[in-house]
């Protein structure tokens, strides 16, 4: 589970009116271009993450009663304390920072996409151009400076916050107790036990599977999924020119040999 002390994210659905200026910040903070999209008959766009994507909020559409409704939700990396993407890569690119945040070193990726493979939320993505994987890194720069993450500091009704994994965790309980007292008897949190517990949490109308999270995400499962990819796929591909292109890599770097 995050230590107490460690850092979070909490995403509130209930505040959320799907602005989507967190989807802007995230772009102008980490320079990252737009993207050609196409109409799909929706509102959301893109339609899902990218390399040049590591944030979008996510629409869920429907009608009932002949009242068309929109739920929104987060899309992005969660920054998993069991992190099947840190388990899965070869050469430790991928790995915790302080506070449990978890980012990609771009030095040491070799593009193998083990990580792509082993997210459970499809958050990581392989950009074509530079070689390499990207994700959302929780604005580390901004937080390792005592900054909050773009997308929380562009956010205009409140729906996201940042603090101490404490903090986060308590005012998501509060916020929980006021929906259930309100008469949203679904209303729930998720990320306490997803992947040994996320540092990104979620306030929810609605269970967890109506916004397309995946459900029963136990550190038991994430071992499956990310075990065989670490001692399988990463031994076939890396092979003995692999290792020695990790060795060279790992000198040209300044790390040990």
């Amino acid at each position: 589970m995050p230590k107490a002390n460690d850092y979070a994210i909490l995403f509130d659905a209930s505040h959320c009116t799907g602005c989507r200026a967190c989807q802007v910040a995230c772009k102008q903070w980490n320079d990252l271009p737009g993207e050609a999209t196409e109409n799909h008959g929706s509102y959301e766009n893109p339609p899902a993450l990218s390399a040049d994507t590591w944030l979008r909020m996510k629409f869920t559409e429907g009608v009932v009663g002949g009242e068309v409704f929109w739920d929104f939700t987060r899309d992005s990396c969660m920054h998993c304390t069991s992190a099947a993407c840190v388990e899965s890569c070869p050469t430790g690119a991928v790995n915790y920072r302080e506070g449990g945040i978890v980012t990609i070193d771009d030095n040491w990726c070799i593009g193998c996409r083990n990580c792509v493979q082993a997210c459970p939320y499809e958050a990581i993505h392989f950009n074509e151009q530079k070689g390499v994987v990207e994700k959302c890194s929780m604005c580390y720069d901004r937080v390792s400076n005592g900054l909050e993450p773009a997308c929380v500091k562009s956010c205009p009704t409140g729906a996201l916050k940042s603090g101490t994994y404490a903090e986060m965790k308590k005012l998501a309980e509060e916020r929980l107790a006021q929906l259930k007292a309100a008469g949203y008897k679904e209303a729930n949190i998720y990320g306490l036990n997803e992947m040994g517990g996320t540092h990104v949490i979620y306030v929810l109308l609605k269970h967890p599977s109506t916004y397309g999270l995946p459900v029963g995400l136990t550190t038991e499962k994430k071992k499956i999924a990310s075990g065989w990819l670490s001692a399988g796929i990463a031994a076939a591909v890396l092979g003995l020119a692999g290792v020695k292109w990790i060795s060279d890599r790992r000198s040209e770097v300044g790390g040990e040999s």
